[in-house]
Protein backbone atom coordinates (compact mmCIF):
# COMPACT_ATOMS: atom_id res chain seq x y z
CA UNK A 1 0.00 0.00 0.00
CA UNK A 2 1.49 3.53 -0.87
CA UNK A 3 1.39 6.20 1.47
CA UNK A 4 -1.29 8.47 -0.13
CA UNK A 5 -3.49 5.50 0.24
CA UNK A 6 -2.34 4.91 3.79
CA UNK A 7 -3.18 8.21 5.09
CA UNK A 8 -6.66 8.21 3.45
CA UNK A 9 -7.28 5.10 5.33
CA UNK A 10 -5.80 6.44 8.20
CA UNK A 11 -8.28 9.26 8.03
CA UNK A 12 -10.86 7.66 7.06
CA UNK A 13 -10.43 4.96 10.53
CA UNK A 14 -10.04 8.18 12.10
CA UNK A 15 -13.58 10.06 11.26
CA UNK A 16 -15.59 6.07 12.18
CA UNK A 17 -13.85 6.04 15.83
CA UNK A 18 -14.75 9.82 15.79
CA UNK A 19 -18.43 9.46 15.11
CA UNK A 20 -18.41 5.76 17.16
CA UNK A 21 -17.45 7.99 20.07
CA UNK A 22 -19.46 10.74 19.47
CA UNK A 23 -22.72 8.59 19.31
CA UNK A 24 -21.94 6.13 22.14
CA UNK A 25 -21.45 10.00 23.82
CA UNK A 26 -24.76 11.14 22.76
CA UNK A 27 -26.74 7.55 23.61
CA UNK A 28 -25.31 7.25 27.33
CA UNK A 29 -23.41 10.61 28.70
CA UNK A 30 -26.11 12.99 26.94
CA UNK A 31 -29.30 10.89 26.71
CA UNK A 32 -31.14 12.20 29.73
CA UNK A 33 -30.12 15.98 28.81
CA UNK A 34 -31.17 15.25 24.97
CA UNK A 35 -34.37 13.54 25.91
CA UNK A 36 -35.46 16.71 28.58
CA UNK A 37 -34.45 19.58 26.53
CA UNK A 38 -37.35 21.70 26.12
CA UNK A 39 -36.49 22.16 22.12
CA UNK A 40 -36.99 18.74 22.20
CA UNK A 41 -40.57 18.10 20.53
CA UNK A 42 -40.51 14.32 21.36
CA UNK A 43 -40.89 15.67 25.17
CA UNK A 44 -44.23 17.07 24.82
CA UNK A 45 -45.52 14.98 22.29
CA UNK A 46 -44.73 12.01 25.16
CA UNK A 47 -45.86 14.60 28.02
CA UNK A 48 -48.91 15.33 26.72
CA UNK A 49 -49.73 11.71 25.25
CA UNK A 50 -52.15 10.26 27.30
CA UNK A 51 -54.02 11.84 29.97
CA UNK A 52 -51.96 13.49 33.21
CA UNK A 53 -52.97 12.23 36.48
CA UNK A 54 -55.27 14.73 38.97
CA UNK A 55 -55.11 17.21 41.39
CA UNK A 56 -57.07 16.20 44.28
CA UNK A 57 -59.71 18.03 46.64
CA UNK A 58 -61.86 16.58 49.43
CA UNK A 59 -61.44 13.75 47.52
CA UNK A 60 -62.69 15.08 43.94
CA UNK A 61 -60.03 15.83 41.20
CA UNK A 62 -59.74 19.52 40.82
CA UNK A 63 -58.04 19.22 36.63
CA UNK A 64 -58.81 17.07 33.82
CA UNK A 65 -57.29 16.15 30.37
CA UNK A 66 -59.68 16.29 27.54
CA UNK A 67 -58.43 15.30 23.98
CA UNK A 68 -56.84 17.72 21.15
CA UNK A 69 -57.76 17.99 17.68
CA UNK A 70 -55.29 18.66 14.77
CA UNK A 71 -52.41 18.45 16.89
CA UNK A 72 -49.56 15.59 17.57
CA UNK A 73 -50.07 16.96 21.38
CA UNK A 74 -52.83 14.41 22.05
CA UNK A 75 -54.32 15.76 25.33
CA UNK A 76 -54.38 19.47 27.14
CA UNK A 77 -55.09 20.04 30.92
CA UNK A 78 -58.45 21.05 31.90
CA UNK A 79 -59.43 22.40 35.51
CA UNK A 80 -62.51 23.09 37.59
CA UNK A 81 -63.26 25.89 39.36
CA UNK A 82 -60.06 27.07 37.75
CA UNK A 83 -59.34 30.86 39.77
CA UNK A 84 -60.67 29.66 43.07
CA UNK A 85 -58.21 26.91 43.04
CA UNK A 86 -55.38 27.95 40.53
CA UNK A 87 -53.49 29.12 43.62
CA UNK A 88 -52.83 25.64 44.59
CA UNK A 89 -52.98 23.85 41.39
CA UNK A 90 -50.94 26.04 39.39
CA UNK A 91 -50.77 25.24 35.54
CA UNK A 92 -49.62 23.41 32.86
CA UNK A 93 -49.99 24.46 29.43
CA UNK A 94 -48.21 23.05 26.22
CA UNK A 95 -46.73 26.34 25.78
CA UNK A 96 -45.66 28.27 28.61
CA UNK A 97 -44.74 25.20 30.65
CA UNK A 98 -46.07 24.56 34.60
CA UNK A 99 -45.89 25.79 38.18
CA UNK A 100 -47.37 25.29 41.41
CA UNK A 101 -47.90 21.42 42.14
CA UNK A 102 -48.34 21.14 38.66
CA UNK A 103 -44.86 21.89 38.41
CA UNK A 104 -43.38 19.56 41.07
CA UNK A 105 -45.27 16.88 40.92
CA UNK A 106 -44.87 16.85 36.82
CA UNK A 107 -43.29 13.63 36.71
CA UNK A 108 -45.76 11.93 39.06
CA UNK A 109 -48.79 13.31 36.95
CA UNK A 110 -47.21 12.08 33.71
CA UNK A 111 -46.57 8.53 35.29
CA UNK A 112 -42.36 8.96 34.33
CA UNK A 113 -41.35 9.85 37.99
CA UNK A 114 -38.97 6.57 39.78
CA UNK A 115 -41.81 6.23 42.29
CA UNK A 116 -44.27 4.45 40.51
CA UNK A 117 -41.42 1.90 39.30
CA UNK A 118 -43.86 -0.99 39.96
CA UNK A 119 -46.73 0.25 38.62
CA UNK A 120 -44.36 1.25 35.13
CA UNK A 121 -43.11 -2.92 35.06
CA UNK A 122 -46.97 -4.28 35.33
CA UNK A 123 -47.67 -1.08 32.12
CA UNK A 124 -44.90 -2.70 30.54
CA UNK A 125 -45.58 -6.51 30.70
CA UNK A 126 -49.38 -5.29 29.85
CA UNK A 127 -48.41 -3.84 26.91
CA UNK A 128 -50.20 -0.15 27.99
CA UNK A 129 -48.54 3.32 28.28
CA UNK A 130 -47.43 4.44 31.25
CA UNK A 131 -50.36 6.38 33.44
CA UNK A 132 -50.15 8.94 35.85
CA UNK A 133 -50.60 9.55 39.53
CA UNK A 134 -52.80 11.58 41.54
CA UNK A 135 -51.38 14.07 44.12
CA UNK A 136 -53.60 14.78 47.22
CA UNK A 137 -54.05 17.97 48.48
CA UNK A 138 -54.93 18.35 52.22
CA UNK A 139 -57.33 21.53 50.84
CA UNK A 140 -60.46 21.85 52.35
CA UNK A 141 -62.92 22.89 49.84
CA UNK A 142 -65.27 24.49 52.05
CA UNK A 143 -62.45 26.74 53.48
CA UNK A 144 -61.35 27.23 50.08
CA UNK A 145 -64.08 28.43 48.79
CA UNK A 146 -64.95 30.90 51.52
CA UNK A 147 -61.29 32.55 50.92
CA UNK A 148 -62.03 33.01 47.33
CA UNK A 149 -65.56 34.27 48.07
CA UNK A 150 -65.14 36.28 50.56
CA UNK A 151 -61.72 37.92 48.65
CA UNK A 152 -63.72 38.17 45.57
CA UNK A 153 -64.03 42.03 44.72
CA UNK A 154 -60.54 42.77 46.36
CA UNK A 155 -56.59 42.33 45.43
CA UNK A 156 -55.73 40.24 48.23
CA UNK A 157 -54.92 36.53 49.74
CA UNK A 158 -56.06 34.26 52.14
CA UNK A 159 -54.42 31.30 54.21
CA UNK A 160 -55.52 28.93 57.07
CA UNK A 161 -53.62 26.32 58.55
CA UNK A 162 -54.18 23.12 60.91
CA UNK A 163 -51.68 24.34 63.87
CA UNK A 164 -51.06 21.00 64.90
CA UNK A 165 -50.30 18.98 61.95
CA UNK A 166 -49.23 22.12 59.80
CA UNK A 167 -51.49 20.76 57.02
CA UNK A 168 -52.53 23.54 54.66
CA UNK A 169 -56.68 24.29 54.72
CA UNK A 170 -56.88 26.94 52.18
CA UNK A 171 -54.64 28.97 49.74
CA UNK A 172 -56.41 31.96 47.85
CA UNK A 173 -55.28 34.42 45.82
CA UNK A 174 -57.21 37.19 44.22
CA UNK A 175 -57.50 38.33 41.46
CA UNK A 176 -57.00 34.83 40.06
CA UNK A 177 -57.11 33.21 36.64
CA UNK A 178 -58.16 30.25 34.61
CA UNK A 179 -55.37 27.75 33.93
CA UNK A 180 -57.60 25.95 31.19
CA UNK A 181 -57.60 29.34 29.11
CA UNK A 182 -54.19 29.05 27.89
CA UNK A 183 -53.24 25.12 28.27
CA UNK A 184 -53.32 24.68 24.69
CA UNK A 185 -50.81 25.82 22.30
CA UNK A 186 -53.51 27.32 19.95
CA UNK A 187 -53.32 31.58 18.95
CA UNK A 188 -56.48 31.43 21.42
CA UNK A 189 -54.34 30.20 24.16
CA UNK A 190 -51.37 32.84 23.20
CA UNK A 191 -54.06 35.78 23.02
CA UNK A 192 -55.21 34.55 26.78
CA UNK A 193 -52.06 34.62 28.35
CA UNK A 194 -50.99 37.59 26.86
CA UNK A 195 -53.86 39.23 28.19
CA UNK A 196 -53.12 38.07 32.03
CA UNK A 197 -49.41 39.32 31.95
CA UNK A 198 -50.85 42.63 30.67
CA UNK A 199 -54.01 42.58 33.22
CA UNK A 200 -52.02 45.66 36.22
CA UNK A 201 -54.13 43.87 39.21
CA UNK A 202 -51.64 40.92 38.31
CA UNK A 203 -54.03 37.83 38.43
CA UNK A 204 -51.11 35.47 37.35
CA UNK A 205 -49.52 36.24 40.96
CA UNK A 206 -49.39 34.33 43.77
CA UNK A 207 -50.24 36.70 46.47
CA UNK A 208 -50.64 34.30 49.27
CA UNK A 209 -47.24 33.06 48.85
CA UNK A 210 -44.88 34.86 45.97
CA UNK A 211 -45.65 38.40 47.51
CA UNK A 212 -44.21 40.31 50.51
CA UNK A 213 -45.75 43.47 52.06
CA UNK A 214 -45.06 45.20 55.66
CA UNK A 215 -47.34 43.17 58.21
CA UNK A 216 -48.30 46.15 59.89
CA UNK A 217 -49.73 45.32 63.75
CA UNK A 218 -50.11 41.63 62.63
CA UNK A 219 -46.51 41.45 63.67
CA UNK A 220 -46.96 42.97 67.33
CA UNK A 221 -47.77 39.40 68.06
CA UNK A 222 -44.47 38.65 67.65
CA UNK A 223 -42.88 41.87 69.03
CA UNK A 224 -44.50 40.45 72.65
CA UNK A 225 -43.33 37.13 71.94
CA UNK A 226 -39.79 38.78 72.07
CA UNK A 227 -40.63 41.02 74.80
CA UNK A 228 -41.60 37.77 77.09
CA UNK A 229 -39.25 35.49 75.77
CA UNK A 230 -36.16 37.32 76.01
CA UNK A 231 -37.55 38.54 80.03
CA UNK A 232 -37.75 41.81 78.66
CA UNK A 233 -41.84 41.59 80.36
CA UNK A 234 -43.16 38.44 82.15
CA UNK A 235 -46.11 39.57 83.52
CA UNK A 236 -48.59 40.41 80.59
CA UNK A 237 -51.17 42.13 82.92
CA UNK A 238 -48.32 44.47 84.61
CA UNK A 239 -47.62 47.94 83.61
CA UNK A 240 -44.88 48.62 80.65
CA UNK A 241 -42.07 51.67 80.17
CA UNK A 242 -44.54 53.03 77.87
CA UNK A 243 -44.61 56.86 77.79
CA UNK A 244 -46.84 58.46 75.58
CA UNK A 245 -45.92 60.41 73.97
CA UNK A 246 -42.89 59.14 72.82
CA UNK A 247 -40.20 59.78 70.10
CA UNK A 248 -38.55 56.88 68.21
CA UNK A 249 -34.58 56.79 69.19
CA UNK A 250 -32.28 59.39 68.29
CA UNK A 251 -34.74 60.95 66.37
CA UNK A 252 -37.61 64.02 67.13
CA UNK A 253 -40.83 61.88 65.06
CA UNK A 254 -43.23 61.18 67.38
CA UNK A 255 -44.93 57.51 67.76
CA UNK A 256 -48.58 57.81 66.97
CA UNK A 257 -51.03 55.76 67.76
CA UNK A 258 -53.93 55.06 65.37
CA UNK A 259 -56.20 56.14 68.26
CA UNK A 260 -55.31 58.64 70.24
CA UNK A 261 -57.41 58.64 73.48
CA UNK A 262 -56.56 54.73 73.66
CA UNK A 263 -55.13 54.20 77.10
CA UNK A 264 -51.45 53.34 75.82
CA UNK A 265 -49.19 55.44 78.63
CA UNK A 266 -47.19 52.64 80.09
CA UNK A 267 -50.02 49.83 79.19
CA UNK A 268 -49.54 46.41 79.82
CA UNK A 269 -48.66 43.67 77.00
CA UNK A 270 -52.44 42.77 77.35
CA UNK A 271 -53.91 46.20 76.96
CA UNK A 272 -51.73 46.98 74.34
CA UNK A 273 -52.88 44.40 72.20
CA UNK A 274 -56.18 45.31 72.85
CA UNK A 275 -55.87 48.82 71.51
CA UNK A 276 -52.74 47.80 69.22
CA UNK A 277 -49.94 50.55 70.71
CA UNK A 278 -47.75 51.62 68.43
CA UNK A 279 -45.62 52.96 71.23
CA UNK A 280 -45.43 50.36 73.64
CA UNK A 281 -44.50 47.77 70.61
CA UNK A 282 -41.75 50.25 69.24
CA UNK A 283 -40.60 50.39 72.19
CA UNK A 284 -40.02 47.25 73.09
CA UNK A 285 -37.87 46.20 69.74
CA UNK A 286 -35.65 49.33 70.54
CA UNK A 287 -35.29 48.04 73.88
CA UNK A 288 -34.74 44.35 72.62
CA UNK A 289 -32.71 45.66 69.63
CA UNK A 290 -32.46 43.97 65.98
CA UNK A 291 -30.63 40.69 66.80
CA UNK A 292 -33.33 39.91 69.85
CA UNK A 293 -35.95 40.70 67.20
CA UNK A 294 -34.68 38.75 64.68
CA UNK A 295 -34.15 35.59 66.34
CA UNK A 296 -37.30 35.38 67.54
CA UNK A 297 -38.84 35.91 63.80
CA UNK A 298 -36.45 33.26 62.53
CA UNK A 299 -37.83 30.63 64.93
CA UNK A 300 -40.96 31.58 63.47
CA UNK A 301 -39.85 31.21 59.79
CA UNK A 302 -38.50 34.41 58.56
CA UNK A 303 -35.09 34.45 56.73
CA UNK A 304 -36.05 31.07 55.81
CA UNK A 305 -36.50 28.87 52.69
CA UNK A 306 -40.17 27.16 53.05
CA UNK A 307 -41.26 24.50 50.89
CA UNK A 308 -44.77 22.85 51.14
CA UNK A 309 -43.45 21.45 48.67
CA UNK A 310 -43.68 24.47 46.43
CA UNK A 311 -41.40 26.98 47.28
CA UNK A 312 -42.90 29.82 49.45
CA UNK A 313 -41.15 33.44 48.93
CA UNK A 314 -38.61 33.89 51.68
CA UNK A 315 -40.23 36.61 54.54
CA UNK A 316 -37.56 39.26 55.80
CA UNK A 317 -36.47 41.01 58.89
CA UNK A 318 -33.89 43.31 57.70
CA UNK A 319 -30.31 43.65 58.50
CA UNK A 320 -28.09 46.57 59.49
CA UNK A 321 -30.68 48.53 61.40
CA UNK A 322 -30.35 51.54 63.01
CA UNK A 323 -32.70 51.84 66.80
CA UNK A 324 -35.28 53.93 65.16
CA UNK A 325 -35.83 51.23 62.16
CA UNK A 326 -35.13 48.65 64.25
CA UNK A 327 -38.31 50.60 66.58
CA UNK A 328 -40.42 50.43 63.57
CA UNK A 329 -39.90 46.49 62.90
CA UNK A 330 -42.27 46.27 65.72
CA UNK A 331 -45.26 47.05 64.48
CA UNK A 332 -44.27 45.43 61.49
CA UNK A 333 -43.09 48.80 59.57
CA UNK A 334 -40.19 49.85 58.18
CA UNK A 335 -38.40 47.57 55.93
CA UNK A 336 -40.08 44.24 57.50
CA UNK A 337 -41.36 42.30 54.60
CA UNK A 338 -43.75 38.97 54.50
CA UNK A 339 -45.76 36.77 52.54
CA UNK A 340 -49.43 36.04 53.73
CA UNK A 341 -48.63 32.58 54.30
CA UNK A 342 -45.72 33.57 56.96
CA UNK A 343 -48.10 35.71 59.05
CA UNK A 344 -50.24 32.42 58.99
CA UNK A 345 -47.39 30.03 59.73
CA UNK A 346 -46.74 32.52 62.97
CA UNK A 347 -50.50 32.82 64.23
CA UNK A 348 -50.31 28.77 63.84
CA UNK A 349 -47.32 28.76 66.19
CA UNK A 350 -48.87 30.45 69.07
CA UNK A 351 -52.10 28.59 68.65
CA UNK A 352 -49.92 25.40 68.85
CA UNK A 353 -48.41 26.33 72.30
CA UNK A 354 -45.55 27.50 70.12
CA UNK A 355 -44.40 24.61 68.23
CA UNK A 356 -44.09 25.89 64.45
CA UNK A 357 -45.05 22.70 62.34
CA UNK A 358 -43.59 22.46 58.67
CA UNK A 359 -46.53 23.48 56.63
CA UNK A 360 -47.68 20.85 53.92
CA UNK A 361 -49.99 21.39 51.02
CA UNK A 362 -49.98 17.65 50.06
CA UNK A 363 -51.90 14.49 51.94
CA UNK A 364 -49.84 12.10 49.97
CA UNK A 365 -48.84 10.81 46.44
CA UNK A 366 -51.60 8.07 44.85
CA UNK A 367 -50.59 5.63 42.05
CA UNK A 368 -53.19 5.03 39.35
CA UNK A 369 -53.91 2.28 41.20
CA UNK A 370 -55.28 4.28 43.83
CA UNK A 371 -52.60 2.68 46.17
CA UNK A 372 -50.75 5.57 48.52
CA UNK A 373 -47.12 6.12 47.17
CA UNK A 374 -46.25 8.46 49.74
CA UNK A 375 -48.12 9.99 52.93
CA UNK A 376 -47.23 13.27 54.30
CA UNK A 377 -46.23 12.95 58.14
CA UNK A 378 -46.68 15.58 60.52
CA UNK A 379 -43.05 17.46 61.31
CA UNK A 380 -41.87 20.16 63.73
CA UNK A 381 -39.95 22.98 61.90
CA UNK A 382 -38.91 24.79 65.06
CA UNK A 383 -40.20 25.44 68.77
CA UNK A 384 -40.73 29.58 67.54
CA UNK A 385 -41.68 29.92 71.48
CA UNK A 386 -41.84 28.54 74.30
CA UNK A 387 -45.16 26.91 76.01
CA UNK A 388 -45.38 29.29 78.30
CA UNK A 389 -44.99 32.62 75.98
CA UNK A 390 -47.23 30.49 73.40
CA UNK A 391 -49.97 30.26 76.13
CA UNK A 392 -49.54 34.59 77.57
CA UNK A 393 -49.97 34.95 73.63
CA UNK A 394 -53.15 33.24 73.12
CA UNK A 395 -54.44 35.02 76.45
CA UNK A 396 -53.60 37.89 74.69
CA UNK A 397 -55.01 37.50 71.47
CA UNK A 398 -58.16 36.04 73.10
CA UNK A 399 -58.69 38.51 75.21
CA UNK A 400 -58.07 41.35 71.78
CA UNK A 401 -61.10 38.89 70.33
CA UNK A 402 -63.45 39.75 73.14
CA UNK A 403 -62.47 43.34 74.52
CA UNK A 404 -60.37 44.56 71.58
CA UNK A 405 -60.44 45.06 67.76
CA UNK A 406 -60.75 41.31 67.01
CA UNK A 407 -64.24 41.07 67.85
CA UNK A 408 -65.22 40.65 63.95
CA UNK A 409 -64.30 37.13 64.14
CA UNK A 410 -65.85 35.70 67.34
CA UNK A 411 -67.98 32.91 66.87
CA UNK A 412 -70.61 31.41 69.32
CA UNK A 413 -68.86 28.30 71.21
CA UNK A 414 -65.06 28.66 70.18
CA UNK A 415 -62.87 30.16 71.47
CA UNK A 416 -61.20 32.41 69.13
CA UNK A 417 -57.87 34.55 69.30
CA UNK A 418 -57.05 37.56 66.52
CA UNK A 419 -55.56 40.41 65.82
CA UNK A 420 -56.08 43.19 63.40
CA UNK A 421 -53.43 45.16 61.64
CA UNK A 422 -52.95 47.93 58.59
CA UNK A 423 -50.08 48.67 56.91
CA UNK A 424 -48.83 52.02 55.10
CA UNK A 425 -47.24 51.84 52.07
CA UNK A 426 -46.46 53.45 48.56
CA UNK A 427 -44.32 57.10 48.75
CA UNK A 428 -44.91 58.82 51.98
CA UNK A 429 -47.49 56.30 52.79
CA UNK A 430 -49.68 58.38 49.80
CA UNK A 431 -51.29 55.07 49.13
CA UNK A 432 -54.31 52.87 50.77
CA UNK A 433 -53.05 51.23 53.56
CA UNK A 434 -53.10 47.36 53.44
CA UNK A 435 -55.68 45.35 55.37
CA UNK A 436 -54.44 42.58 57.97
CA UNK A 437 -56.61 40.17 60.08
CA UNK A 438 -54.90 37.38 61.89
CA UNK A 439 -57.21 34.52 64.08
CA UNK A 440 -57.23 31.23 65.40
CA UNK A 441 -60.21 28.72 66.67
CA UNK A 442 -59.80 26.96 69.75
CA UNK A 443 -61.60 23.97 70.71
CA UNK A 444 -61.59 21.11 73.98
CA UNK A 445 -59.25 18.91 71.47
CA UNK A 446 -56.27 21.99 70.43
CA UNK A 447 -57.25 24.36 67.90
CA UNK A 448 -58.03 22.71 64.47
CA UNK A 449 -57.19 26.13 62.07
CA UNK A 450 -54.93 29.67 62.16
CA UNK A 451 -55.62 32.06 59.30
CA UNK A 452 -54.00 35.25 57.64
CA UNK A 453 -55.92 37.58 55.60
CA UNK A 454 -54.28 40.56 53.62
CA UNK A 455 -56.36 42.67 51.44
CA UNK A 456 -54.78 45.36 49.37
CA UNK A 457 -57.73 48.05 49.16
CA UNK A 458 -56.69 50.16 46.20
CA UNK A 459 -58.96 50.09 43.33
CA UNK A 460 -61.70 48.25 45.57
CA UNK A 461 -63.96 51.82 45.96
CA UNK A 462 -63.24 51.50 49.80
CA UNK A 463 -62.39 55.28 51.08
CA UNK A 464 -58.92 55.49 53.06
CA UNK A 465 -60.67 56.27 56.24
CA UNK A 466 -62.92 53.03 56.31
CA UNK A 467 -59.78 51.35 56.11
CA UNK A 468 -59.31 48.44 59.11
CA UNK A 469 -58.18 44.62 59.50
CA UNK A 470 -61.26 44.04 61.59
CA UNK A 471 -63.67 45.73 59.31
CA UNK A 472 -62.59 44.31 55.67
CA UNK A 473 -60.33 40.84 56.46
CA UNK A 474 -61.88 39.99 60.00
CA UNK A 475 -65.52 38.86 58.43
CA UNK A 476 -63.64 36.71 55.86
CA UNK A 477 -61.25 34.96 58.49
CA UNK A 478 -64.40 34.12 60.07
CA UNK A 479 -66.07 32.25 57.57
CA UNK A 480 -62.50 30.56 56.58
CA UNK A 481 -62.67 29.38 60.52
CA UNK A 482 -66.39 28.60 60.61
CA UNK A 483 -66.42 26.42 57.24
CA UNK A 484 -63.20 24.30 58.78
CA UNK A 485 -64.82 23.94 61.93
CA UNK A 486 -68.38 22.87 60.38
CA UNK A 487 -66.30 20.34 59.39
Amino acid sequence: MNKPVRHVALFSGLLVLSLLVRSTWLQFAQADELANNDHNRRVKINTYAQPRGDIVVGGDPVTGSTPTTGSDLKYKRTYKNGPMYAPITGYTSQIYGSNQLEYVYNKFLTGTDDKLFLQHATDMLSGKKPQGGDVVTTIDPKAQKAAYEGLAKYKGAAVAIDPSTGKVLALASTPSYDPSVFSGESSKDQKAWEKLEKDKDKPLSNRAIKELYPSGSTFKILTAAAAIDHGLYTDINAPTDSPYPWNLPDTVTPMKNENESAPCRNASLKVAMQYSCNNVFAKIAAELGQDKMRETAEKFGFDKDVFMPVSVVKSVYPSKLNRPQTALTGIGQGDLRATPFQIAMMTAAIANDGKLMKPTLVDKLRGPDLSTVEQTKPETMDQAVSPETAKKLQEMMEFTAKEGTGKAALIDGTTVGAKTGTAQHGVNNDKIPYAWFVSYAKQADGSPVAVAVFIDPEGSGVDRDDVSGGGLAGPIAKKIMQAVLAK
